[in-house]
């Protein structure tokens, strides 16, 4: 593939070397997203995952949110 452009290649190819931040995928009230995990329990909305249409238009769960949430490690000898 060739690209023709003005742009300097260090502009285009910014970011692309960048390693991916951690995420996480919870579900709370129903709602699966996806979080990057904070401090102190807290946590970054990202996207939705998994949820109702109505659920878009809930300013509460916009991507960019702070919410707060424990997270706990599902142990399967008990499930």
């Amino acid at each position: 593939m060739t690209l023709y452009t003005v742009i300097p290649m260090e502009t285009i190819w910014e970011g692309s070397l960048k390693e991916p931040e951690l995420t996480a995928d919870i579900q709370i009230n129903g709602i699966l997203m996806q979080v990057m995990p904070r401090q102190n329990n807290t946590a970054q909305i990202v996207r939705l995952l998994n949820c109702s249409l109505a659920d878009y238009l809930n300013p509460a769960y916009a991507p960019g949110q702070i919410i707060s949430y424990l997270p706990y490690l599902k142990n399967e000898a008990f499930d």
